[in-house]
């Protein structure tokens, strides 16, 4: 490997969300979505040209960074983006709360798939709208989450403004299908739904003989009433430095977007226009072998589990991201995620993604292989106490 995945940085005693949430604890951290490896050296080497520069006052993209970010949609997605669509944002949850305030009055409905990344829920909730959620079925036949289109159609009502996607999913690491897309985009159409497709672990695939699908590239039509949100943050480990991006090609709904972020969205910083500069137009190299890295993690915990962790299951494949979706429900634990933070791991409750309680726990492993390998052994003596 050129990159060093294996160097291990130490992050206890900095500012890390991730690792201050158990200070002075032999927990390790496996929780929030970030990762422990260091970024790429072009990020960091054009960080420190421009902290050399010295002066850090109000930015504004330049033109290249705009065109880093469009050659990076046309290279990697086939998707061709004007400069006229991006409206930036200092985080992708800002995005899921503006939208919620720019297509949707107080009572209006907002309507997810869960277990869903938190903020999904929360976000419409925070300006007087109606968080309504539809579960995911799990088809055993195939091993794979699947959506329930009865259910979905059943949930739809006059209020309904607004339609919350995420691709690939967090937690179910789920890459959405071209077909699936399509036959959302014709309920989003058919109902009047402006979708949102949050498409951050967009870069993320896994699976090598899977692709990524934006959803607006599918039609005019459906791209005349979608918001993509994305970022560089997941993908290349930068999410400290707060710089998103709503996609938006329709000049309305991107009026009405940016009328939302009035004096309440603060801006991006010229530290975070560089880092996704850089990111988007040197990081390639260092992408391609991480995601080798995270198959590698993503392949020992499926071992692992299915050899050392009895009670424990993966319901379907893990073909994005770098979190794993575990089933723990056979172990009958009132608090599965007390239950192994106790045994030294700190993983996501499935309850805050609208699991039941008990049933789902998620393991971030973007972490160099012997913590995992360790985080692992801690797992295997937290399930041998449960018997």
């Amino acid at each position: 490997m050129s990159f060093d995945f294996d160097q291990p940085i130490e992050r206890r005693g900095t500012d890390s969300q991730k690792w201050q949430k158990y200070v002075g604890r032999d927990v390790l951290p496996m929780w929030v979505a970030d990762m422990d490896f260091a970024v790429a050296p072009a990020i960091r080497t054009a960080l420190h040209e421009r902290v050399e520069h010295g002066v850090f006052g109000y930015a504004r993209p330049v033109k290249s960074t705009v065109d880093a970010v469009i050659e990076m949609f046309q290279r990697q997605h086939g998707w061709e983006v004007h400069p006229a669509w991006l409206v930036w944002l200092p985080g992708l949850v800002v995005g899921l709360n503006v939208m919620a305030q720019a297509y949707a009055d107080a009572g209006d409905e907002v309507l997810t798939l869960t277990p869903v990344y938190p903020p999904f829920m929360s976000a419409p909730k925070h300006s007087g709208r109606v968080s309504v959620q539809v579960p995911f079925v799990h088809t055993t036949s195939v091993s794979r989450w699947e959506i329930d289109w009865d259910a979905l159609e059943r949930a739809v009502t006059p209020r309904t403004k607004i339609f919350f996607l995420c691709n690939p999913h967090n937690p179910l690491a789920r890459v959405w299908r071209r077909d699936e897309l399509e036959r959302l985009g014709e309920f989003c159409l058919r109902h009047d739904l402006v979708l949102c497709s949050d498409e951050i672990h967009c870069d993320l695939i896994l699976d090598p003989a899977l692709r990524h699908v934006c959803s607006a590239s599918l039609s005019p039509e459906l791209a005349r009433r979608t918001v993509t949100l994305t970022a560089p943050s997941k993908t290349y480990n930068i999410p400290g430095l707060g710089t998103s991006l709503a996609v938006i090609p329709d000049a309305t709904l991107r009026a009405q977007f940016v009328r939302a972020t009035a004096g309440i969205v603060a801006e991006v910083t010229s530290l975070g226009f560089t880092a996704c500069e850089a990111a988007y137009r040197h990081g390639e190299p260092w992408r391609q072998e991480l995601l080798a890295y995270l198959r590698g993690n993503r392949d020992l915990i499926v071992d692992f589990v299915a050899r050392e962790l009895p009670g424990i299951t993966i319901e379907a494949p893990i073909e994005a991201t770098y979190l794993a979706w575990l089933n723990v429900s056979a172990l009958n634990l009132a608090d599965a995620a007390g239950h192994f933070e106790a045994h030294g791991v700190g993983l996501s409750d499935g309850a805050y993604f609208a699991s039941r309680p008990g049933r789902h726990l998620r393991l971030n492993f973007g972490c160099t292989r012997a913590t995992l390998q360790e985080a692992l052994q801690r797992m295997k003596r937290a399930v041998a106490a449960t018997s």
